[in-house]
């Protein structure tokens, strides 16, 4: 039996399998920030190819807050027809479809200064302005209302992204932030814009959506953020009504010197779901369906975030459900003319 191929509910959301897309920097959309043909195409491929749960790209909650100026985004009405085209597809065919929420911070290419917790430069960009208190109320409402459109546009699940260096990251790691008001010091404080966000967004999503974090674990250099210190986190986060965490480490600075192996993160979803009992998704460099299969019938993980591997097949899911010997959802009947013997290196 498959456990990859089993359904998953995460409070009123329930998967038909354990294979999500992860989200990926695209960078497809016009300068105004509206999802396209050419999104619905990128991920209903995806969704007509089995992924149970399909992530956008990045989605900015502000103009100023994109990683790049070709970034989806949220941060108005106009939106969401858009990203609706892409959810009312995707739940025609019987995929879910959840969002994730950014803000780039000091890594933003969008602008030709960025903003940030202090005025500390990521490597080879500017110096970035050190944010107000009053600007960072502005943010924390700007994600409250980028989760509102994106309940209007229909999505199952929101995800904010609290990792690999941007800003949510950037409040939490010391190399990031040396501010000595209510938002800098302490790992209470240096939390404090992380924890009112999700709060804002429990608030406004319906209760029966679940709210994913993507977590940087540990910034893997020295001075930066522990896996003690990311456990406490997730822990208040869990209070404030976040359900699953897409566990990941490091880019609070370029370069990553941990080793690099199929898997290489999933070990920290597995020390976060044993030692709070929460839900996690795996993810790096999973793109063997044996692994997939592995991480969620072991029980380090809930679910799989699938990505290179996503891009270098559509149908990856399909494959996997071959190998499994599962009889996966089809979308389309006569793909089932393709489901022959499972042929490695897709």
């Amino acid at each position: 039996m498959s456990t990859l191929f089993e359904p998953l509910t995460v409070r009123g959301m329930t998967v038909s399998n354990r294979i999500a897309m992860s989200p990926m920097l695209m960078y497809m959309a016009a300068e105004d920030g509206v999802a396209r043909d050419l999104h619905l195409v990128h991920y209903g491929a995806r969704i007509l190819g089995g992924v149970g749960l399909v992530m956008t790209e990045v989605t900015a909650v502000l103009p100023e807050g994109r990683i790049s100026t070709s970034d989806l985004g949220l941060w108005s009405d106009e939106h969401i027809p858009g990203l609706a085209r892409i959810v009312d597809f995707a739940h025609e065919h019987g995929a879910k479809m959840g969002l994730q929420l950014a803000h780039a911070g000091r890594k933003s290419k969008a602008q030709e200064q960025g903003v940030a917790p202090s005025a500390i430069a990521y490597e080879g960009l500017p110096v970035p302005r050190e944010l107000t208190a009053p600007e960072i109320d502005d943010i924390v409402g700007a994600y409250a209302e980028a989760a509102r459109r994106a309940v209007a546009a229909g999505f199952d699940c929101l995800e904010l992204h609290v990792a690999h260096g941007y800003l949510l990251h950037e409040f939490l790691s010391p190399i990031a932030n040396a501010r000595t008001d209510e938002y800098g010091g302490s790992l209470e404080n240096r939390s404090r814009i992380v924890l009112r966000i999700a709060s804002e967004i429990r608030r406004i999503v319906p209760d029966s959506m679940p709210i994913f974090v993507r977590l940087s674990a540990e910034d893997v250099v020295d001075g930066g953020i522990s896996l003690k210190e990311s456990s406490w986190l997730a822990s208040q986060l869990m209070a404030e009504g976040v359900d699953l965490f897409d566990v990941s480490t490091g880019n609070i600075v370029p370069g990553y010197e941990a080793p690099v192996y199929p898997g290489y993160q999933a070990n920290y979803a597995l020390d976060l779901k044993k030692e709070l009992g929460v839900m996690t998704a795996a993810m790096g460099s999973i793109s063997s369906p044996e692994l997939a299969e592995y991480l969620v019938s072991s029980g380090a993980a809930d679910l799989v975030f699938v990505g290179r591997a996503l891009l270098r097949d559509p149908h990856w899911a399909l494959g996997a459900a071959r190998l499994a010997g599962a009889d996966p959802h089809l979308a389309i009947p006569t793909y089932a003319r393709a489901t022959g013997p499972y042929e490695r290196g897709f």
